[in-house]
C-alpha cells in the first residue's frame, strides 16, 4: 500500500505543485495562418542515431545515451528542482526506492532496455523509469494526416510536453519543455543492418510516440484526457494487474511487428490499454488514415474515425479531444488548425503546408518541442525543434 500511495502522490504532485497563473501583457495571435515557415533553419534539425535491435536489449541504447548523458542529467535536475520546492529532496529518494518495482514487471524487452540505460548513464533505474512513465500521462499534441490531389499521404505532428511542469516567469517558458528539446532525436531502428522503421524520441524513452514504417504506415500517439486515466492504470499495475499494455510499448510493438496498415489498425484498436489514448495512423494508399480513440482497460471500446467519414475528405486531425465533441474553449487548437488547413487547400498538401500549419499559434505554443513530417511512400522524415517567441500561448 505504501508504494501505491507513493506513486499516486508523484502523479498528483507533478500535475499540481508547479501550476501557476500566467499573466499576458499582450494577447497572442490565434489562427493567423503562417506562411513561409518552411524550411526552417538547418540548426533546428535533430540528430540521428541507429538502434540495432539485433543487440541484447541492455546494449541497444548505449551509444545514444552515452553521448547525451549531460542532457539527461539536465532534465533530471530541472525535475528535481521543481519537486524540491514541495518535497525538500525526499521525492526522488522514494522514486529510487519504488520505481524499480515497476521496471521488474515490464514485458520483455522494455525492462531490460531501461536497466541498460541506467547502467550506461549512472542514473538510478527508478529515475529512468520515471522518464518512461510520465510520457504516458503528460503529452499534449496536434496530429494530422493529409492527402494531396494525387493521392499521396503526409503525416505530421507537434509534440507538446511539460504542461504545468514549472513556469519560468522571467523567460516565459516551461522548464521541463526547455530541458526536453536538447534530447529530441531521430532513430533508425534496424535488424540485420536494414531499416525496420524510423522514429522520433526523447533520449531515455524506449517506447514510441512518433514513427514511420517505410512504404507501409505512419503512427503518432496523443494523450486522451480522462478521469479514468493512466494514473489509475499504473496503480492497478502496481497492485498486480498486468493484463493491460503501456501505450508507448504497444506502439513500439506495432512498429516492430505489423506489416500492413490494416494489421497496425487492428493491434491499436483491440489491445487492452493501461491508459486512454488517441492513435493517429496513416497508410500508403488514398484514404488510408484514421484516428483510433481508446479508453483504458478494454479491448472492445475503439472508435475508428477514418478520413473517408471525417467530413473533410482530404485530411483528418486530432488535438487531444474526442472528435465527436467540441474542444474546450481554453484549449481549442482544432478550430484554428481546420481554418489553416482549408486556407492551405488540398493542392498545397505537402511538408511545406503542414509545417506552416504547425507553426501557427495555438498549435505552436510554449509546450511545443518539435514538429515531425513524414511521407511513407518515399520514406521521408524530417524533424525540427520548435520555439514560440512571445507573445505566445502557454499551451
Amino acid at each position: 500500500m505504501e508504494k501505491i500511495l507513493f506513486l499516486a502522490g508523484v502523479i498528483i504532485a507533478l500535475n499540481f505543485f508547479s501550476f501557476v497563473p500566467i499573466a499576458k501583457c499582450q494577447l497572442p495571435p490565434t489562427g493567423n495562418c503562417k506562411t513561409g515557415a518552411y524550411p526552417p533553419e538547418s540548426s533546428r534539425k535533430v540528430p540521428k542515431y541507429v538502434i540495432n535491435l539485433d543487440l541484447p536489449p541492455e546494449q541497444r541504447w548505449t551509444k545514444l545515451v552515452a553521448e547525451n548523458k549531460q542532457e539527461l542529467y539536465n532534465l533530471l535536475a530541472a525535475i528535481k528542482n521543481l519537486t524540491n520546492v514541495v518535497f525538500h529532496g525526499k521525492l526522488f529518494i522514494l522514486i529510487d526506492k519504488y520505481m524499480p518495482l515497476i521496471v521488474n514487471t515490464l514485458p520483455y524487452p522494455f525492462g531490460e532496455e531501461i536497466e541498460g540505460i541506467a547502467n550506461v548513464t549512472g542514473i538510478p533505474v527508478g529515475e529512468v523509469a520515471l522518464f518512461n512513465l510520465f510520457y504516458e500521462i503528460f503529452t499534449v499534441c496536434t496530429s494530422v494526416v493529409v492527402e494531396d490531389t494525387s493521392g499521396v499521404l503526409y503525416h505530421a505532428r507537434n509534440l507538446d510536453f511539460g504542461l504545468f511542469l514549472g513556469w519560468d516567469f522571467m523567460n516565459h517558458t516551461w522548464l521541463v519543455t526547455e530541458a526536453l528539446r536538447p534530447i529530441v532525436v531521430e532513430l533508425d531502428y534496424q535488424r540485420q543492418g536494414k531499416t525496420l522503421f524510423r522514429g522520433i524520441n526523447f533520449v531515455g524513452y524506449v517506447g514510441i510516440l512518433t514513427a514511420m514504417k517505410p512504404n507501409l504506415f505512419s503512427l503518432t500517439m496523443d494523450e486522451r484526457f480522462n478521469l479514468n486515466g493512466g494514473f489509475i492504470g499504473i496503480i492497478e499495475w502496481l497492485l498486480g494487474d498486468h493484463s493491460t499494455t503501456w501505450m508507448g510499448f504497444l506502439t513500439r510493438q506495432v512498429m516492430e511487428n505489423a506489416m500492413s496498415y490494416t494489421v497496425a489498425q487492428k493491434m491499436l484498436a483491440t489491445t487492452k490499454l493501461l491508459a486512454p489514448a488517441y492513435f493517429i495512423l496513416g497508410g500508403n494508399k488514398s484514404g488510408e488514415a484514421c484516428v483510433i480513440t481508446r479508453d483504458r482497460g478494454s479491448n472492445t471500446d475503439a472508435d475508428i474515425w477514418t478520413m473517408d467519414n471525417s467530413g473533410n475528405e482530404w485530411f483528418i486531425l486530432e488535438t487531444n479531444y474526442d472528435h465527436w465533441k467540441k474542444p474546450p474553449f481554453f484549449d481549442d487548437r482544432r478550430t484554428p488548425a481546420i481554418k489553416c488547413l482549408n486556407h492551405m487547400g488540398q493542392k498545397n498538401a505537402s511538408f511545406s503546408g503542414l509545417f506552416n500549419l504547425l507553426s501557427t499559434q495555438p498549435n505552436l505554443n510554449k509546450l511545443t518541442t518539435y514538429t515531425a513530417l513524414m511521407q511513407v511512400n518515399t520514406n521521408k522524415m524530417e524533424t525540427y525543434l520548435q520555439y514560440c517567441p512571445d507573445p505566445c500561448w502557454p499551451w
